[in-house]
């Protein structure tokens, strides 16, 4: 069995506990980060597996993602509270078969109990087979988008939560669900240039 021994360097001064406070506040931080871009992995990765799995958007949900305050606004719609968040969720995604959301670039801003987030996103919508065979089309036909989230992040007393969120598409690919949302048409149109 062997020790560890740990043995200053000559001349070095020992720690002081403002030395210990300040890698305190830096371990504070990198967990605070670590916590928030787990927060923002989890919400993208449910996106994908609750309808793809069968199953549904809940409060449970909700509310492991977001404040009982909460605003969103997205290409499809606006959203207050967290109340019936889960049922606007499952709409908006239920008109696809599956989708998958990958998320990079996480820039978080720490201030106290608070944090501005953004990144980008890429996520891929694959359609009903009702929707393809309604347009005469074979299954497997895909919507894809390009974005950026931007929001507001919140230590609670359950960990961070998502405050605000703001999500923009910047490019698109294929055709929208069969039944998009006045809000989506509008994204739509505006993306491919007022046409």
């Amino acid at each position: 069995m062997t020790t560890a021994m740990t043995t200053a360097t000559p001349g070095a001064a020992a720690p002081t506990a403002a030395d210990f406070a300040a890698l305190e506040q830096r371990v504070r931080v990198l967990t605070d980060r670590a916590d928030i871009t787990g927060l923002i992995d989890g919400y993208l990765l449910s996106l994908d597996a609750v309808p793809g799995g069968g199953g549904r958007f809940d409060e449970a949900w909700a509310r492991r993602h977001f404040t009982p305050d909460v605003r969103i606004t997205s290409p499809v719609g606006e959203h207050e509270g967290i109340d019936g968040l889960a049922e606007s969720e499952q709409a908006t995604l239920g008109k696809f078969e599956r989708t998958q959301h990958v998320g990079a670039n996480y820039m978080i801003d720490l201030d106290g109990d608070r944090a501005a987030v953004r990144w980008n996103a890429v996520m891929a919508h694959v359609h009903l087979a009702s929707t393809q065979r309604a347009r005469g089309e074979e299954p497997g036909g895909h919507f894809d988008v390009g974005g950026t989230f931007t929001g507001e992040a919140v230590r609670t007393p359950d960990g961070w939560r998502l405050r605000s969120l703001d999500v923009r598409a910047v490019w698109t690919t294929g055709k929208g669900p069969l039944t998009p949302t006045p809000k989506a048409e509008a994204t739509l149109r505006d993306l491919a240039g007022g046409q």
